[in-house]
């Protein structure tokens, strides 16, 4: 087909490749484009149980994680193996996603090559470039090289113009809703049991628990450990479900401080399909996680953030999320206030997602399609 444009779409890890999964279908149905993926495996494990899940197989596997890697390491290995395979593919547009060195170092090798880059869930920021580390500079950074900025809300758009990146900015949504719903469907269609949740009784009051980010940890983490164990014993009725990280910096406060309580159930990770169904059945979500600030309010589930600063606040001020910090009083007051208030519980489960309609990939794949008619 004349004027075909070769797409190279590339991710790394898991939460990337959950958000880039609905755009790798939906650029694959479109016959004007010659659509290859690239994965670095910055995650390995957890990113082949996403590539499983979508039914996606990379084109290109980097392979590049390996034990004790510092944030150096993989930079440098992705610039250096996502080069090697820009000289191969010669695509025409690249896109990457987010804010980790995968996207970064990505986007420095199209820089390197006058490669339009396309950065997905572009515009996200926290204005603390040590919270969360390293993602916040990452984001930046990738914006700085990027052609095409695809915001998933008007406040990031407005964060980018700030910085002066005033080229081909389009709100869409956040494609992780997309995604979200394309597991969802999966879900009620299949009616899946899975293993992993064996013994979980899904039709209790479930509060669910995530955790890992560096900067918690130490006190961070010692302090939320405390404030679930406490909140246990007063909501004997409810059960806590924390599926630990492996991560020894969240596991050993994890186990030393919980181990052992009736209604708390320390659980392996999930996988995302898992994780889905177990967070749709759930009674309110308790994290420090960014991605969930999106998926759980796409499912009704208030979300009380564990951090002091969120590149999300559209969700705190859309009342979906609320940032608790990691003072273990601030954690239980705020959850407890949750488990009593049915009122106070409903105004943020009810209240609208800001994270979009689960169209974003669509809307990507329109404005690509606008540029090619262009080109005609």
């Amino acid at each position: 087909m004349k004027n075909k444009k070769n797409i190279l779409i590339i991710f790394g890890t898991r939460p990337e490749a959950i958000k880039m999964a609905p755009l790798v279908h939906a650029f694959k149905v479109e016959e004007s484009f010659n659509t290859k993926v690239l994965v670095t495996a910055q995650h390995r494990e957890m990113l082949d149980q996403v590539l499983q899940l979508f039914e996606i197989t990379p084109d290109y596997d980097l392979n590049l994680m390996k034990p004790g890697q510092t944030l150096s390491d993989v930079h440098c290995n992705v610039l250096k193996g996502v080069e090697s395979i820009i000289l191969e593919s010669k695509p025409d547009y690249m896109f990457v996603h987010g804010d980790t060195a995968t996207s970064t170092a990505a986007a420095q090798a199209g820089f390197y090559h006058q490669i339009p880059v396309a950065h997905i869930e572009a515009g996200l920021r926290t204005g603390n470039m040590y919270s969360p580390f390293p993602e916040e500079i990452n984001r930046k950074l990738t914006a700085q090289m990027a052609t095409y900025h695809f915001a998933p809300t008007e406040l990031a758009k407005d964060n980018l113009l700030k910085e002066n990146n005033t080229q081909s900015i389009v709100v869409t949504g956040n494609t992780v809703i997309d995604a979200l719903q394309w597991v969802m469907e999966k879900i009620k269609r299949e009616k899946i049991q899975y293993p992993e949740l064996k013994g979980i009784n899904l039709d209790e009051k479930i509060v669910l628990i995530t955790g890992h980010r560096r900067e918690n940890f130490g006190e961070g983490f010692l302090n939320i450990c405390h404030a679930i164990k406490v909140l246990a014993e007063k909501n004997g009725d409810s059960t806590f479900i924390y599926p630990v990280h492996l991560n020894p910096n969240v596991r050993k406060p994890v186990n030393e401080i919980l181990t052992g309580i009736e209604n708390i159930k320390l659980i392996e990770p999930l996988t995302y399909e898992p994780f889905i169904a177990l967070m749709s059945s759930s009674y309110l979500v308790l994290t420090d996680s960014g991605g969930i600030q999106e998926e759980a309010p796409g499912l009704g589930k208030p979300v009380l953030v564990m951090r002091d600063t969120t590149e999300r606040p559209e969700a705190v001020k859309a009342g979906t999320v609320r940032l608790v910090g990691t003072d273990k009083n601030a954690i239980i007051t705020h959850v407890q206030e949750l488990m009593d208030s049915r009122e106070k519980y409903d105004l943020m489960a009810q209240a609208k997602n800001p994270y979009g309609d689960g169209k974003a990939s669509s809307r990507i794949v329109s404005f690509f399609k606008s540029l090619q008619r262009v080109d005609v």
